[in-house]
């Protein structure tokens, strides 16, 4: 029987006003209240009017169940990001925050064209931005390195899903924080390692992981084929500061010491320098790390031994995990071709792939015969899409874990970090994964954390 539209009304009206009442108990959620009052003030005013798409017919999706994504820091790496989530029609990008005017600028722009309408809102300084939208669902968190783990806490805390680009903690302490984070406030985290949502990635992992190369006693990562792994401690020379509303010179520095302004910071000349940057090891192996922990089934834990390289770069470093598996890092391209590449290797065969492969390349045909059905099988057992914002964003509706959750980012980020401490101190060194610490290493262990500059300390 067709309900009477002010029936309608009194009943949301009502469920709404209702004292001490419970959405979750009830059923009664805030986007179901949306929609639910949308039709009703449809019904009694002109519901001829009502556009299909506000409905949700037509495969539209109504804008109650729409996703409010917002931004920050997006530059080069996160507008290309960004152009994959204006490509979900279930997600509306609403805002963005910049201390520099120039991105932000741009942001808006790319996204107005994108929507038609002048409609995408600017905001400079984060605490402000974090304090007053609270319309919004969930965040893109594109900055440089140094703000990736402060951000995503921030956020985190102003109750926002966090998608943060990689290497998503500066410090073995920052991993923690968003771990700690994450668990307290149970947001939805996803670091941009994305090739753990491509095919042929996912192919070599599954293959490693299932036993058709025998049991994977080597894993092989690429890092960086640029800069060192030891950094540069100085600065460079200071520079007039331009006004604050084009470049916010303390919050672009945000949780890192102070340095003097230079243009060529906020160019993206950060790189190689210790306070802003974590080293050839971390550029690449924030990914590599990841995928090739994934194969190794250690994506829980980080390696516990560290072999130092006399060289610059730590390429050829072995690390060693408590399962008795080797990671290798590796600068050039002997094992793949292409950026970001990853081997597994065992006693029935190996597997390589990197970007720019259309198929891996494996060491006997035979093994790419079930290709597409390890990929589809995986998808059906995981639910997750070939497509890391797209599960980041299915995610933030059901509420499941990412693929690339806080406790992957920060397992496999403390490999990095390790691998950096122990190049720094050009010696071997254990690590004790459930304790979080360097065995009997002191000047190891303050390694851990750095000094945070007020007001940014999380």
């Amino acid at each position: 029987m067709k309900q009477n539209p002010l029936s309608l009304v009194q009943t949301t009206i009502q469920a709404v006003q209702t004292p001490h009442s419970d959405p979750s108990r009830s059923g009664f959620s805030r986007r179901k209240f949306l929609r639910r009052a949308a039709l009703a003030g449809g019904v009694i005013s002109t519901p001829w009017l009502v556009p299909f798409n506000v409905l949700g017919r037509n495969g539209a999706v109504p804008p109650s169940e729409k996703i409010l994504l917002g931004g920050l820091g997006i530059g080069g790496r996160g507008s290309g990001v960004l152009n994959w989530m204006l490509g979900e029609s279930d997600v509306h990008f609403v805002a963005v925050c910049d201390a520099k005017k120039s991105q932000r600028e741009n942001v808006k722009r790319m996204v107005d064209n994108r929507y038609g309408n002048k409609d995408c809102a600017v905001h400079q300084d984060i605490r402000e931005f974090l304090a007053t939208r609270t319309d919004i669902d969930a965040l893109l968190i594109a900055t440089g390195d140094r703000w990736h783990a402060t951000a995503s806490v921030l956020a985190m805390r102003a109750g926002k899903d966090v998608y943060s680009e990689k290497p998503s903690s500066m410090t073995i302490a920052e991993g923690q924080a968003v771990v700690d984070t994450a668990r307290r406030y149970s947001r939805v985290y996803q670091t941009g390692v994305q090739r753990l949502s491509e095919a042929n990635f996912a192919f070599a992992i599954e293959l490693a992981r299932s036993g058709r190369l025998g049991k994977v006693h080597t894993a092989r990562a690429h890092i960086a084929p640029w800069d060192a792994a030891e950094m540069r401690h100085d600065w460079l020379p200071a520079e007039p500061e331009p006004p604050k509303d084009e470049v916010d010179w303390d919050a672009w520095l945000g949780p890192c010491p102070w340095r003097p302004y230079n243009s060529a910071y906020v160019r993206g000349g950060w790189r190689g320098f210790y306070d802003f940057h974590t080293s050839c090891i971390g550029e690449w192996g924030a990914h590599t790390f990841a995928q090739s922990q994934a194969g190794l089934d250690t994506l829980d834990t980080s390696a516990v031994e560290y072999h130092y390289v006399n060289n610059p770069t730590g390429d050829g470093m072995v690390t060693v995990f408590a399962n008795g598996t080797r990671m290798i890092l590796h600068r050039g391209d002997e094992w793949w071709h292409g950026s970001c590449g990853m081997r597994f290797e065992g006693p029935e065969g190996w597997v390589s792939v990197a970007d720019g492969y259309s198929i891996p390349e494996v060491s006997s045909p035979s093994l790419l015969a079930d290709l597409k059905k390890i990929v589809g099988d995986y998808m059906a057992r995981t639910q997750r899409p070939m497509s890391h914002v797209r599960n980041f964003f299915d995610c933030v509706k059901s509420r499941r874990l990412t693929v690339a959750h806080p406790g992957v980012m920060h397992r496999t980020m403390s490999t990095v970090h390790a691998a950096n401490i122990c190049m720094w101190l050009k010696r071997d060194m254990k690590y004790d994964p459930v304790k979080e610490e360097f065995v009997n290493d002191a000047e190891a262990n303050r390694l851990r954390s750095r000094a945070m500059r007020e007001p940014w300390i999380i």
